[in-house]
Formats: C-alpha cells, structure tokens, sequence
C-alpha cells in the first residue's frame, strides 16, 4: 500500500514522502491516527502543489532580505546614550535600543532578535553590527555611539 506522510514518523520516512508499507500498518496504524493518507494521484498532486508554493513563498521572503541587506549595507545608525568618565556607558546597547533607532533613523522595522552584536557594546565610539535578516542573509551595518 502507497501512503503520504502526514507527519514525520521515526523509522518510516518524512513529511509528505511517499513511501509502501504493508496494509496492515497502513490500514490499522497510520491511516486511523492520522499520520498518513492514501497515495492517490490527486493526493500525489496536492502535495507537490503545495510543496511548490511553499518553495515560492521562501524565495519571495529571501529576495525581500536581500534587498533590505542591499538598501542598509554601510548605513549609519547614531544612538546617544548617557556615559561616564571616559566614555563608558551606564550599561550597555541592546538589540532594542539599535532596533528603535533602526526606525526612527531610517524608517526599517526590525526584530531585535536579529541583530548580533559580536560583544556588548559599553563604550562610546564605532562598531559594526550585523543584522541576520534571513537565512543566508546578512547586512552588516555601522553603530555610532555618542554621549549625551
């Protein structure tokens, strides 16, 4: 029996592979628990249909990344913050703190989970972040701190 993977199931295969398995497995396991389908020609159909809609979505969303990588490479984000003697800062820059000055500077929204900074920034100066928009896609960009 021809079954379609519903979920993925440890020892038989992955989601949406196509896979023989005897009938009774097929017809008294995975059938009744909803872990497979039949392995019709409309079923086969569906699936590869939404496979390839999915692989579209996943190439709109990656081409927008690059293109918002391509418009902030080498921008300039400026934060003012209070600091101390020296040029040492009351604690440090967040991801927050450079998201929000991301907005109000140059109008990009964007999750503070994505911005890596390479150690927390505690001083006054220059230093490069790096924004991981996508997977495979990356925009490093120039953080300005300056004291109030």
């Amino acid at each position: 029996m021809k079954v379609i993977l519903l979920k993925d199931i440890k020892g038989t295969g992955k989601k949406d592979q196509v896979i023989e398995v005897s009938d009774g497995f097929g017809r008294n396991y995975l059938l009744p628990r909803k872990m497979a389908i039949e392995a019709t020609a409309e079923a086969v159909h569906s699936i590869e249909k939404s496979k390839q809609a999915e692989k579209h979505r996943e190439d709109v969303k990656r081409d927008e990344a690059e293109k918002q990588a391509r418009d902030l490479k080498g921008k300039v984000v400026v934060v003012k913050v209070r600091a101390g003697e020296g040029g040492r800062l009351y604690g440090s820059i967040t991801g927050q703190e450079i998201a929000d000055a991301l907005k109000a500077q140059h109008g990009v929204e964007i999750d503070k989970r994505k911005i890596e900074l390479a150690e927390p920034v505690r001083a006054v100066g220059q230093t490069t972040v790096t924004l991981k928009l996508a997977a495979g896609v990356s925009a490093r960009m120039i953080l300005n701190v300056t004291a109030e």
